[in-house]
């Protein structure tokens, strides 16, 4: 075979591979996930907690919903966000009994929830696979009654179709919370030394969904605890600072979490066969928002939060107070300002910018976008 054949025929086995990787998958290479379920605590919660206990007052929500949403933000969550990328409708939460729409995933994540039971909310990730389980159970059951009667009533139209769990994605953004208790109940050495069991615990709720069907993994690790206004506050220390002024050794300790994590990740994909699991660096896209505050339009003092008060007085936000003439609990003006909302929880700008950094894949590993997130290779 002469030269110039065969580099056309290069040329042509060439563009026959982009050719099917641009056309698998509906002709854009995008996975057309048909649903979303997520697992996580507040950074997460579309309206769980606040529909198991007390309801999350104004002015969160005030941003983009004008009301309450359920959510502990001034507007959306990064969940929110993914669910926007993906072309889905805001998720439900699984324990919310009013309004719900399952049809495209359920949002299985409270606030407060941890990876491992007895934490701050009874909610913990056991209990969301064991939620997840019964749901799935009940909605196939559910559909394949109305589906055999031949019924098109609004129950069906607003439930999971029982084909597509092996094809939605599951996310996970939960761990904060299993180190946060642990900072107040226990020394930092110890916080570090539970993280191993903290993973096993979580490896175990994985394997589980995978049990049920599950294929598709979108873990966030955690972020810099050490950077959230409430970890700078109760932590006075001047020789525990870090040049943005968070807390050194709790973010250690978030760092070294996300060290096991990753490791976790990989020998889950291999020992998941057919498992496709995307790692998102959530710590350094956190941080780098922290540390180009000001660059990004944000106040640049990472203590300044928008709602609430931790300045001598508690005062969760959506309540005021007045001491000694001084009115604690009043939101600012401009939440957009703050990459805080009230000292845990972010603002919605805060998720905006996060978002738009984490799923085009410039955080994940491997580095693809979520739409793409299918494509992820088996480590198996």
């Amino acid at each position: 075979m002469g030269l110039l054949k065969l580099r056309r025929l290069l040329v042509v086995l060439i563009l026959g591979l982009l050719i099917g990787v641009t056309t698998a998958g509906g002709g854009s290479g995008k996975c057309g996930f048909p649903a979303v379920y997520n697992f996580g605590d507040s950074n997460s919660d579309t309206g769980g907690i606040s529909a198991a206990f007390n309801a999350i007052q104004p002015p969160n929500g005030e941003t983009f919903f004008r009301r309450p949403s359920g959510r502990a933000c001034d507007g959306r969550l990064i969940v929110d966000f993914i669910a926007e990328k993906l072309k889905l409708p805001y998720l439900s939460a699984y324990l919310d009994s009013l309004g719900t729409n399952f049809r495209h995933g359920a949002n299985f994540a409270t606030g407060g929830s941890s990876i491992c039971p007895g934490g701050y909310s009874p909610f913990h990730l056991g209990i969301q696979v064991s939620q997840f389980i019964q749901f799935k159970s009940r909605t196939t059951d559910l559909f394949n009654r109305l589906h055999s009667n031949n019924k098109t009533s609004i129950p069906i139209k607003r439930i999971a179709r029982p084909q597509e769990f092996s094809k939605a994605l599951y996310t996970f953004d939960i761990g904060q919370n299993d180190l946060a208790y642990g900072y107040q109940h226990s020394s930092e050495e110890q916080v570090r030394a539970s993280i191993p069991d903290i993973l096993n615990t979580f490896s175990e709720a994985v394997q589980q969904l995978y049990k049920e069907g599950a294929r598709y993994f979108w873990v966030h690790n955690t972020g810099p605890i050490g950077c959230l206004p409430y970890s700078i506050l109760y932590n006075k220390s001047p020789d525990n600072r870090d040049s943005n002024g968070c807390v050194e050794s709790q973010n250690e300790v978030s760092r070294e979490f996300n060290r096991q994590l990753k490791s976790r990740l990989l020998k889950l994909g291999k020992k998941l066969p057919v498992a496709r699991i995307i790692h998102i660096d959530m710590y350094s896209a956190k941080y780098l928002l922290i540390t180009e505050a000001k660059t990004q339009g944000f106040v640049k003092n990472p203590v300044k939060f928008c709602c609430g008060s931790y300045y001598g007085y508690h005062i969760d936000c959506g309540k005021r107070e007045v001491v000694n003439g001084t009115v604690y609990g009043n939101p600012c003006k401009d939440p957009s300002r703050h990459i805080s909302w009230d000292g845990i929880h972010y603002s919605e700008a805060a998720n905006l910018w996060i978002a738009n950094h984490i799923l085009n894949g410039s955080f994940s590993d491997p580095p693809l976008p979520i739409d793409k997130a299918c494509r992820a290779p088996s480590y198996a």
